[in-house]
This record gives C-alpha cells, structure tokens and sequence, in this order.
C-alpha cells in the first residue's frame, strides 16, 4: 500500500507509527481532521494478518470518525489507532503507560478512548501518562451502553419509515455480534417485544437464549429471514455481492464500515433495502466521550438526550437521500461533509 496515496485518498492529516520493542508495542494512529477540534477516536487492539491491514483498518476508521463526530454536532475531529498484535500476550501497564507516551506527544491532536480489545480499565491505565483520554471509569466509563441506546433510537426511526410504526413488537432483528453493544441492543429490543436471532455457538448467544428469548441460529445471519439485519461485530461485513443474499427490509447496526464502499449502499438502495449510516446511527458512544471533552463536565441526563437526537438524524438522513435521490449512504457522507466544509 502507497502510505501517502492512501492518505490522499482518504484526506487525512497525519500518520503516526509508534513502535516500543522493549513491551512489544506496534501501532498505528491516524489523524484524520482536526477541522473542528482535537481528533478523537478509540484504540482498537487486533491480532491483524499484515501491517497492511491495519493501515487499511486505522485510515477508513479514522476518516468514520470525522464523519461521525460532524454528524453528531461535537466540535470534535476525526482519529483511530490501531494496537497489532494479541492483547492476551501483550496487553500490561508497562504496555499501555508506552501507548500513552505516544498519545501524549502528539499535545492533544489525538484524544483516544476505548474500543475493540480495549476497555475502561485499559483507558484509566492509558490516563496515568497522559490526559489526552476519555471514557476513563470514574467519569463517563464505558460507552458501550450509550451506543446501544444510540442503535435503538435510530432503528425505531428507520421502523417509523420503512414499516409504518416506530414499535419493533413483533418485529424479527437479526443480531451479528453480541459483544457489549450487541447484547445491550438485544435487551432494548426484547424490552419493545422484537423477535431477536443470534448466531449459534458462542457463551453470548446462550446467555441470550436464556435470558432474552433469542433464537440461536446455525445458517448465516445475511440469509436469515429478518426484517432487520442489525451488523454489531466488526466492518466490511456487506459488499455488492453479499447483499443480495439479504432476506431482510432494513439494515442497522452498531459495527464501523458495515458497507464495503459506496457502491454497496447503492445496491442495498436498488434492492429496496434500507441503510442505516453506521456513523450516524452507533454515534451514542462517541457522544458519551465526546461530551466528555467539549462540555468538560459530565451528566448523564445531557449525554442520554444528546444520543436520543440521533432518531431526528436518521430521519434528516434519509429524507436527504430522497431528495436528492441518492442512497442513504451517500446522504450521509454529503451531511457530514458538510458541516466539516462548513468548519474550514
């Protein structure tokens, strides 16, 4: 991969490699924009095949947060950071103060916070080396909760415009993915009386068995009969070829960079699908830490308000899409970009 045509491409700012032999550290930090604020964006701890992976993973993550920060109204940029490597291994203090050194010298153009194979804990540990975190437990901790919320809000407005009703009773949502997110979205859906299909063989999906009335199935979550296709693990789960084995009315889920590319979203339009922006949609975490920053106080009265607003977002969204007779996908980019436009 050609670093500076990558970049190019995405229109990021800056790019970071940070390598400490001594705890084994390897990472990436991408700055996408700093157009509206500081960066900010979580740290995602893999085990990536290649380094080009990670490159691929951190650049379109980190340019899905300057989306998702835009939309979401914070005066926030756009950064990821990726961790190569296996966290059973290698994750310790030593390892996370290093990290946070590397955070620290970049004076504030990157904020971080938690994601995948990072936690709150991992993050207060981050925090004793530098303050350029949030999500830390003793303020507004994990944002897992937030972003489930957040999912919930936004697929009963899609409902509302695709099936006549914002109620989910009655209702089949096919959940991939049953991390924090994915089970919390779980508990909002049985709450409002969904039908809920999990994929079999893992402890989450007995849990949700159990306890939620979930039906654990054993073919494909993207051939199973749903009428909401709700995608909560990692991204590029949908390209123009898989979509058409979608049995599903709607897609909405709380993974980053659901969509392949922008031509997916056109052939989930042409198959009468509707889209859910991943960024617009699974914003409630990064508004939960966001707030974090900006306001600097937090309450979470005014973080839960903040994250329910993202129902009118969806409905903004989609009717954008119709006037302008474009997917919701690329609605999305033209709303986010221009409020960025709008910044510089």
């Amino acid at each position: 991969m050609e670093i500076l045509q990558s970049m190019k491409q995405y229109g990021h700012e800056q790019i970071i490699f940070a390598r400490d032999e001594s705890v084994g550290l390897n990472a990436i930090i991408a700055v996408h924009s700093t157009v509206l604020g500081p960066a900010l964006g979580g740290t995602r701890f893999c085990n990536y095949a290649s380094e080009e992976d990670a490159l691929f993973d951190v650049l379109r993550l980190s340019r899905g947060m300057t989306m998702k920060n835009a939309a979401a109204g914070l005066k926030l940029g756009g950064g990821k950071a990726v961790i190569i490597g296996d966290p059973q291994k290698l994750k310790s203090k030593a390892f996370l103060h290093s990290y946070g050194k590397f955070i620290n010298s970049l004076g504030g153009k990157y904020y971080t916070a938690e994601d995948v194979n990072i936690n709150a804990q991992d993050v207060a540990d981050i925090s004793e080396v530098t303050k350029f975190v949030t999500g830390t437990p003793d303020v507004s901790g994990n944002p897992s909760p937030f972003t489930a919320r957040g999912i919930y809000m936004g697929m009963k407005a899609g409902a509302g415009i695709k099936f006549g009703s914002e109620s989910l009773k009655g209702k089949t949502v096919a959940v991939q993915g049953l991390g924090s997110v994915g089970y919390a979205l779980c508990e909002y859906l049985k709450k409002d009386g969904a039908n809920i299909k999990v994929d079999i063989n893992s402890a989450a999906a007995e849990k949700a068995v159990k306890e939620l009335g979930a039906v654990a199935v054993s073919e494909s979550l993207l051939a199973t009969d749903c009428d909401i296709f709700s995608p909560c693990a990692l991204g590029a789960v949908l390209n123009t070829e898989n979509v058409k084995q979608l049995k599903c009315k709607m897609v909405a889920g709380a993974a980053n960079n659901v969509l392949m590319d922008a031509d997916t979203g056109d052939a989930l339009d042409k198959l009468g699908i509707l889209y859910l922006p991943d960024y617009i949609i699974n914003a409630g975490g990064v508004i939960n830490c966001g707030m974090e920053i900006v306001e600097k106080s937090y309450d979470v009265n005014v973080i839960n308000k903040k994250v329910d607003e993202i129902y009118n977002s969806i409905i903004k969204i989609v009717s954008l899409a119709k006037e302008k007779h474009i997917s919701t996908y690329r609605a999305a980019d033209e709303y986010a970009e221009g409020i960025v436009n709008a910044g510089r």
